[in-house]
């Protein structure tokens, strides 16, 4: 529905009063798109998964909107919900370590900027962690640390596929030598479970950026990302500078990372489920068969023969 519709709507059944056309709006009826400019009714918006419909771009959403996309109804499981950040180095740059944290949990709601559980997706169960953005920059800290090792740890225990909706600007450096630690022990807990031959599948979201690119987020088995995705490690001004040269206008995007064999797929929003789905189910193990016994028992020939009964011999001339 485009917005010259909704007026001729509301015009039919009566006026628009200014309070009430005032509150409607700031209750966050629309939305803008940030790439194109095109307001959308933002419950069409959501119902197409904050993908915009005129030019595809896609909206940043947090975690629990993409719990609600990818896992199946009354299936999620969190785990870990209790693990708290610490301030071991009583930092403090324009306020206190601790008073940040308090803040940005009375403001998101969230313990730290990942969640983590199990649930049915398309109805394979599968291990889900998924960084939210909102925490600080989606920093990667002892808690996150902490919460992805128990989870691929979980997910190797129980042989589910673990899935990691990565979304940060990087180690948090208010942890100091703490968070940067993160990405070994994360990356030990992926190996033991890639050794068990065990499926892997990070997607990238924008931005996928520092300790996060340079860790998890590129060992996967099949590496996904969002359409435009900013991807990289250190910023596109550091590395011009350091390179004292021009880089591309598409550099650091998920398309330009694609082409050059960084990244698998491209995966827009509305096809990821299904996609993780099916890239899921293609790497299921065969099912074993029974093996015949050589007891007494019969085999049930399918083909109604019966084999020979005399032995079978090898002559050699």
């Amino acid at each position: 529905m485009s917005l010259f519709d909704w007026f001729a709507n509301r015009r039919k059944s009566g006026p628009i009063s200014e309070d009430r056309q005032e509150r409607e709006i700031a209750d966050g009826l629309w939305t803008k798109c940030e790439h194109c400019g095109v307001l959308t009714y933002t419950k069409d918006l959501r119902a197409n998964q904050w993908v915009c419909g005129e030019c595809g771009h896609h909206h940043r959403i947090f975690s629990d909107e993409r719990i609600r996309q990818l896992i199946d109804a009354d299936t999620w499981q969190p785990l870990d919900i209790h693990l708290q950040p610490k301030d071991p180095l009583a930092f403090k740059d324009r306020k206190a370590y601790g008073d940040r944290l308090r803040d940005t949990q009375a403001k998101t709601q969230l313990a730290d900027a990942v969640q983590t559980g199990i649930g049915q997706l398309d109805g394979l169960p599968v291990a889900l962690g998924i960084m939210d953005f909102r925490f600080m920059g989606g920093s990667m800290g002892s808690v996150v640390g902490e919460k992805l090792t128990r989870l691929i740890e979980r997910g190797t225990r129980d042989r589910q596929p673990v899935i990691i909706i990565c979304a940060s600007g990087g180690a948090r450096m208010q942890e100091g030598m703490l968070s940067l630690m993160q990405m070994a022990k994360i990356s030990g807990a992926l190996q033991q479970h890639q050794a068990a031959r065990l499926l892997y599948l990070p997607v990238l979201t924008h931005p996928t950026t520092g300790g996060v690119t340079a860790s998890f987020a590129m060992l996967g088995d099949i590496i996904l990302a969002e359409p435009k995705a900013t991807i990289g490690f250190a910023g596109r001004r550091v590395v011009e500078q350091t390179l004292r040269e021009k880089l591309p206008d598409d550099f650091q995007t998920a398309e330009y990372l694609r082409d050059h064999g960084f990244v698998d797929l491209i995966v827009s929003r509305t096809q990821l489920k299904a996609t993780l789905a099916q890239l899921i189910r293609l790497h299921q193990p065969l099912p074993t068969p029974d093996p015949i016994s050589l007891g007494s028992t019969k085999p049930d020939w399918a083909n109604g023969l019966q084999p020979a009964t005399s032995s079978v011999h090898i002559i050699a001339e």
